[in-house]
């Protein structure tokens, strides 16, 4: 988006690398500083168009092609409506043309064909079914509070789990500090060699931290709320070789040809296959390609049908 420039006042990234461009639901791009400028009250109509529009309903624009960002507007709006499920055809093929009728109404109306058809047809379809599209909006309206009390719950069970982390980092640290004051007082007062005092202070660490490992297995929960655990590495790798013994695989049986042997490349030169086949050329050539290449795979494709007759 470098390259990019506003279509109004002719500014580019290059010159102004904190432009910011911004578009509406014509899908026409205006810098931030021309939308300020020419709606100054609130509304007015595109340079380029001249639809009437709204200064609140300009928004950055994310992709580099502006229409893209058109028809996600178009989408959107659209998908209000025709918010029917799978649940709610009888068949399959009904609702895969449905969903090719929506196809169909977004790139008309993206792409500006028949507009003033296509949207009475949206008003048609609204009218004849109101009803179904109002329970949908309910049943999408309580499927994304259901989304959010879980993300919500998700999150604070994150925030508790790095206060718990943190706690236990700290007190780590505070361990360490006693461990090492009671190490240098033992070294200190004690009698024996201080050697072997280390190699028992390392030998009791050690068997601390191998404790702390396998105490309590980690739980974690998916957003359904399936719970899951995870104990010792050793359960954890009996589960795996588990997990791994159901399936075995086993080579498919290639059926006995019954038809004839296609030919060899000796036999491509012999009998002139190549005589209608586009010879390489040296660039091709040095890459690596040869003339014989296709012209052998399309004779063992045709080759690979063939029986004899009984």
């Amino acid at each position: 988006m470098d390259d990019q420039a506003c279509p109004r006042c002719k500014t580019t990234k290059y010159r102004n690398p904190s432009l910011k461009l911004m578009v509406n639901v014509c899908g026409h791009t205006l810098c931030e500083s021309c939308v300020d400028l020419l709606f100054l009250k609130g509304s007015g109509s595109c340079p380029e168009c001249n639809v009437p529009l709204r200064r609140s309903n300009f928004r950055v624009q994310l992709f580099e092609d502006p229409m893209v960002e058109k028809e996600i507007d178009i989408r959107k709006r659209v998908l209000k409506d025709y918010n029917k499920k799978e649940e709610d055809f009888a068949t399959l093929r009904e609702y895969n043309d449905y969903l090719e009728e929506i196809e169909t109404i977004i790139f008309n109306l993206t792409n500006n064909i028949d507009v003033v058809n296509t949207n009475k047809k949206i008003e048609q379809y609204k009218k004849e079914n109101r009803e179904i599209i109002m329970k949908n909006k309910a049943k999408i309206g309580q499927e994304e509070l259901e989304l959010e009390e879980i993300l919500e719950i998700e999150k604070q069970m994150e925030d508790l789990r790095r206060a718990e982390i943190a706690r236990m980092e700290q007190e780590a640290k505070k361990q360490k500090i006693r461990e090492k004051e009671a190490l240098i007082d033992e070294l200190m007062f004690a009698e024996g060699d201080a050697k072997d005092i280390l190699n028992t202070f390392a030998q009791t660490i050690a068997n601390k931290q191998e404790e702390a490992v396998s105490v309590v297995p980690k739980v974690s929960q998916f957003s359904s709320g399936v719970k899951f655990s995870v104990g010792s590495q050793a359960h954890a790798r009996a589960a795996a070789d588990e997990a791994a013994a159901l399936f075995r695989y086993s080579a498919p049986a290639a059926p006995a040809r019954a038809g004839p042997e296609p030919p060899a490349e000796s036999d491509i030169l012999r009998m002139h296959y190549l005589a209608h086949v586009k010879a390489e050329t040296e660039t091709e050539k040095a890459g690596g390609y040869s003339s014989t290449l296709p012209c052998l795979r399309a004779l063992q494709d045709a080759f690979a049908g063939l029986y004899h007759a009984s």
